[in-house]
């Protein structure tokens, strides 16, 4: 196999990409999303997987104009917060980029969430407009009511709320804002980080301009090729890597509101679909479900896969059943999110590792206790630097500075090694997230909700394996004295509170949660224990 060779210095060891760095232009993200409507005007630029509804590049270009007159007209000013709370469809684009092109600040929202979730997230960057579609506009208004949010936007003409129509205004000016793009804010994804609860990360237009370059270093992607959008655009791995760079280079976007395996085959089939980014569960899903061999999916040339690890055995037999090209890559809601990927070429494609660092970039793995900087095969933190790392935590200097170091680099909590050639492993996770099914799910935030309950004394959550969704929340509860509760009921409690993905799927009752002498739940002991009976 002819593999890349890598570029990092042995006295350092501090690791570049194989590729040559890149000229990052300091423009705006809509400058460069926008940038193929005019050559493109009649070519698809975005479908509605379920209904086959089309735009076009030029029709893509001219109604996120038209979005941005009117967010101008209803008195958004620059730096100002609009929410986005619904599942992917071709409005999604439009709403998303005419907020950036009136100067305003999206933050995006799982739309699974229950009113106190969004309400939490919405209260947390101040955000001043929602769009939200009919099915999501009763958790919308209950979440509004307890926010400084002044108007609800709908998708259709649904009573209680503005219609989405009216912020259509092509006859109307565009706002002409003066961009900072290394400060101005162009979305606020909500992320746990390495720990803790979820906090609004400030990613700027040079961090999202620098980002979508960078990895298209090492991704193909071009005008000839369909995408398949079926991971959300409310998660930065499915707007980035998924829609702005589709609309970046001019290829066509399928949007796909949620995962239905047979819906998606479909998709694939009818659609003639030549890239897949996706998620491990799927992923296991073409590898092994029946379903798959009653599909063409002859069109299909590579499959790419993030948001959390995927075994080398599971990739292998996709790659064989499929006769394409699975390959994997790395990164963070605090990274924009891409910082390693492997090279579309099938000859530098390692199987079961997340691939080189990208242009632009730089990798490090330390010692978790010294911060000495490891060599090849030497198992520590991976560290990152480059211009894809965020500006920082919405009002949260305090995780910021846990996170990025004054150097400039960013701990992802991740525990990681890297060979001679420069390919690196993903082998575990220092941080206490949980990744469901690429979801994240924080612990803090269920043993808080557990601790809530009148019958608990004490909680702790941590992740449990699973082959379909790679982690699932398990549970630990202590009962107060005198108190009975069954575990069905306290998982019944939580699943009132939380999106799917958050739930407890499985839950134990115990006497004691291990904890260090400075009151630190010790999770390893808890990760380690079989369980019940």
């Amino acid at each position: 196999m002819a593999i890349v060779a890598t570029r990092f210095s042995k006295k350092t060891m501090i690791i570049k990409s194989p590729k040559p760095d890149i000229a990052i232009p300091e423009i705006p993200l809509p400058e460069l999303v926008l940038q193929q409507t005019a050559r493109l005007a009649d070519k698809p630029a975005l479908i509605d997987g379920s209904s086959g509804r089309i735009l076009t590049y030029g029709e893509f270009g001219k109604q996120v104009r038209a979005f941005a007159a009117g967010l101008a007209q209803r008195g958004l000013r620059k730096g100002e917060v609009f929410g986005i709370f619904m599942p992917n469809c071709i409005e999604y684009a439009i709403a998303f980029h005419g907020v950036v092109l009136a100067g305003g600040v999206n933050t995006t929202v799982n739309p699974l969430y229950t009113a106190a979730e969004l309400a939490k997230q919405l209260n947390d960057c101040n955000a001043r407009f929602l769009l939200t579609l009919p099915g999501f506009l009763e958790t919308a208004q209950q979440a509004t009511k307890l926010t400084a949010v002044e108007e609800v936007y709908v998708i259709g003409d649904v009573e209680g709320a503005t219609p989405y129509a009216t912020l259509l205004q092509p006859d109307l000016p565009v706002p002409e804002i003066e961009f900072d793009v290394r400060n101005d804010l162009v979305v606020l994804p909500y992320s746990s980080g390495t720990t803790g609860l979820p906090k609004g990360v400030m990613l700027t237009h040079y961090n999202l301009v620098a980002n979508v370059l960078q990895f298209g270093a090492l991704e193909s992607t071009d005008e000839q090729d369909t995408l398949i959008a079926v991971l959300p655009f409310f998660h930065i791995y499915g707007l980035v890597v998924i829609l702005n760079s589709a609309l970046s280079v001019g290829a066509t976007c399928v949007c796909v509101p949620r995962f239905d395996l047979e819906q998606f085959l479909t998709i694939l089939q009818d659609y003639k679909v030549t890239r897949a980014h996706l998620v491990p569960p799927i992923v296991l899903g073409l590898a092994k479900h029946p379903l798959v061999d009653k599909f063409d999916l002859s069109t299909l040339k590579l499959i790419m896969c993030g948001a959390a690890p995927l075994d080398r055995e599971t990739s292998e037999a996709c790659a064989q059943r499929l006769n394409i090209l699975v390959k994997q890559g790395y990164g963070m809601t605090e990274l924009s999110p891409v910082t390693h990927i492997n090279p579309d070429d099938p000859e530098q494609m390692v199987p079961g590792s997340i691939g080189v660092t990208i242009p632009n970039t730089e990798s490090k793995v330390v010692d978790f206790e010294s911060g000495k900087i490891l060599g090849p095969g030497e198992r520590g933190e991976l560290l990152v630097r480059g211009p894809q790392v965020m500006k920082g935590y919405l009002n949260n200097p305090e995780a910021t500075a846990q996170t990025i170091d004054e150097e400039g680099w960013l701990h992802t909590g991740d525990v990681s090694e890297y060979d001679e050639r420069g390919y690196f492993w993903v082998v575990d996770r220092v941080k206490e997230l949980i990744k469901y099914k690429g979801y994240q799910v924080a612990p803090a935030e269920l043993e808080g909700l557990l601790l809530s309950h009148p019958a608990v004394a004490d909680a702790a959550v941590v992740p449990y394996p699973d082959e379909e969704a790679g982690e699932i929340p398990r549970g630990f509860v202590v009962l107060k004295p005198e108190q009975t509760i069954s575990c069905a009921e306290l998982q019944e409690f939580i699943a009132d509170q939380v999106a799917p993905h958050k739930k407890l799927r499985m839950l134990e009752l115990t006497d004691q949660i291990p904890k260090s002498t400075s009151g630190k739940i010790l999770r390893r002991h808890l990760k380690n224990r079989p369980p019940a009976a």
